[in-house]
């Protein structure tokens, strides 16, 4: 076969270049300098606990599997036994219309655009979970990620876990905030980056991150993050480090440091793998299909990888601080 002339390949890479530049444009937003900039949201503000809050079934929670905002919603629903007053919707991805669907229509409707569309939503907003929906009213309660998983923390429940404990709560601040920033946006900011130094600096904010959070484990006798008790700072952190190896190293390109070289931070996720509920919120295939097989700007194939299976990642490292297989 003849060699394919220089010419038609720079010709072929510039105009792959723009077409990445244009598909990237309505996938993840960028600022000037190449920055990933999250789009703002509605229905973010945090309500009071409703009223009707410990009715049977009077809410629902509707999420998706892969997204890792949703996830930690579902862990804090989970974790806390909400299911008698809140319904739990799992909506599916629409790979060629970009949305999420519900299996079976939802208060009239058959996507979630639809859905917030019918709750005073602007036309243009992009529907994304988790939402908190009122059956009664048949609104929209609150939409935003962080501001839910402090609602449910209050949600009444017959389990008397507070993953916002008191004594922690000025640690548990700090720590979130750092986390959603850093390390929660952090690897869509690597994986959404438009240049070179875009992508370092939130590889080497992301990666600093890590290892204070691994200094801070390995250093203290408590098991949690901020402090001896279980907290929405560990809620918040886990959603991601469980998705780490699975799709973010090999997709948003956050390999640098495998997490068997942090030690403390690999028994933290065993260890909050193996809480009650935990493994029933983790599905690493849907992850994988979701994120491969619809992020068509980074990967244009569709094809979904092989990738490691999710009892090593969540076992005890055996003697030497080597994952399961790991040559080292």
């Amino acid at each position: 076969m003849a060699p394919v002339p220089p010419i038609l390949v720079r010709t072929a890479r510039r105009c792959w270049r723009w077409q990445w530049q244009q598909l990237m444009g309505g996938l993840a937003p960028a600022d000037s300098e190449g920055n990933y900039r999250r789009p703002a949201g509605v229905f973010t503000a945090l309500p009071p606990l409703p009223e009707d809050a410990a009715a049977p079934d009077g809410h629902v929670l509707i999420v998706g599997r892969s997204c890792p905002w949703a996830h930690r919603a579902w862990l804090v629903w989970s974790l806390r036994g909400l299911a008698g007053s809140i319904a739990l919707e799992v909506v599916e991805p629409d790979p060629e219309a970009g949305r999420w669907r519900f299996t079976r229509p939802f208060l009239g409707c058959t996507t979630l655009q639809e859905l917030y569309r019918a709750c005073g939503a602007p036309a243009a907003t992009r529907a994304t979970v988790p939402v908190l929906v009122s059956r009664r009213r048949q609104r929209v309660v609150v939409g935003e990620s962080a501001r839910l998983i402090e609602l449910l923390n209050q949600w009444p429940s017959g389990q008397a876990l507070d993953l916002d404990p008191a004594p922690q709560r000025e640690a548990t601040g700090r720590w979130r905030e750092r986390l959603q920033h850093s390390v929660n946006d952090g690897v869509y900011r690597c994986g959404f980056a438009r240049t070179q130094a875009a992508y370092d600096r939130a590889e080497a904010a992301l990666f600093a991150t890590l290892a204070e959070v691994e200094e801070q484990l390995s250093t203290r006798p408590d098991p949690w993050l901020s402090g001896p008790m279980l907290s929405l700072a560990d809620v918040q952190l886990f959603p991601t480090l469980i998705r780490l190896e699975l799709v973010y190293a090999p997709l948003f390109g956050v390999s640098r440091l495998p997490l068997w070289q942090l030690p403390a931070l690999w028994r933290w996720r065993s260890r909050f793998h193996a809480l009650p509920g935990v493994a029933d919120t983790c599905a690493a295939a849907a992850w994988r299909q979701d994120y491969f097989g619809t992020l068509f700007p980074l990967h244009p194939s569709g094809i979904v990888p092989a990738g490691p299976c999710l009892a090593t990642l969540v076992a005890e490292p055996p003697a030497g601080g080597h994952t399961p297989g790991e040559t080292p």
